[in-house]
């Protein structure tokens, strides 16, 4: 775990910085200035109705898309990602799904056992070291991607939508993997979500972005009681606001 020095260190200034983020697809701005930073050791929820642009900011972190304005800035190179579908290797046991994350360290057979043994201890998942992911089930394979995602201790952790497909029950498993992790890890991490009880639970501050704008932020307690039209009419899933269907 990260000593408290390294934690005070790290909180000097945000391992992930954007600025005035603009994207646009065939003429559509998708994101229109995005701002906002992250610290290590917190986790900030990203959310909205799909198409917001939420995704779009994520494969920008990741450096998947260049940005037609604004800047990103990652003051690390050690990044885990959760993808939404999991992005396991079919042909690959667990094991050696893990162990390509860590091809790039110079380590021995030994130690490369002891951390995904590690690691898939933490998710529980220590008995299915040489199963293949299709003989998992879905809850399994995500746990599997998360696992993976954390085999390097990165400092900054992404999200894509975790807990979309699975049932109430494995997606408090899940959120409850995200929590684990942040106070495991102390990374900085974004979770891009549309589900109330992953954001509300996993999160300690929150954006809401609406036709590729931010148009409410706080902590995850004022989400709950807040004026803004925006968040009120998301937060409790009315149709009635103003973010119209087909609109975003």
């Amino acid at each position: 775990m990260t000593s408290p020095s390294r934690i005070t260190e790290l909180r000097t200034e945000p391992l992930i910085e954007v600025k005035g983020l603009c994207k646009s697809f065939n003429g559509r701005e998708v994101l229109k200035g995005i701002s906002f930073k992250v610290w290590a050791g917190e986790t900030l929820a990203i959310i909205g109705p799909s198409g917001c642009g939420k995704s779009t900011i994520l494969k920008h972190l990741c450096g998947l898309l260049n940005a037609d304005a604004g800047e990103v800035i990652i003051r690390s190179d050690e990044i885990g990602l959760v993808f939404q579908g999991s992005a396991l290797l079919n042909s690959l046991t667990v094991r050696e799904n893990l162990a390509l994350g860590l091809r790039r360290r110079k380590l021995s057979a030994n130690e490369q056992d002891r951390i995904i043994t590690d690691k898939l201890k933490l998710v529980g998942l220590s008995d299915y070291v040489n199963a293949y992911p299709t003989q998992l089930s879905g809850g399994q394979q995500k746990r599997t991607s998360f696992a993976r995602a954390i085999v390097n201790d990165p400092r900054i952790i992404l999200y894509d939508e975790p807990t979309t497909g699975l049932d109430p029950v494995m997606s408090t498993v899940i959120e409850d993997y995200i929590i684990e992790l942040e106070h495991e890890l102390r990374a900085a991490s974004i979770v891009v979500t549309h589900q109330l009880s992953t954001w509300s639970r996993t999160c300690d501050r929150v954006h809401l972005m609406f036709a590729g704008n931010i148009v409410w932020e706080g902590k995850i307690d004022e989400a709950m009681v807040t004026d803004n039209e925006y968040m009120k009419q998301f937060a409790n899933a009315t149709k009635e606001g103003p973010m119209i269907a087909g609109k975003v």
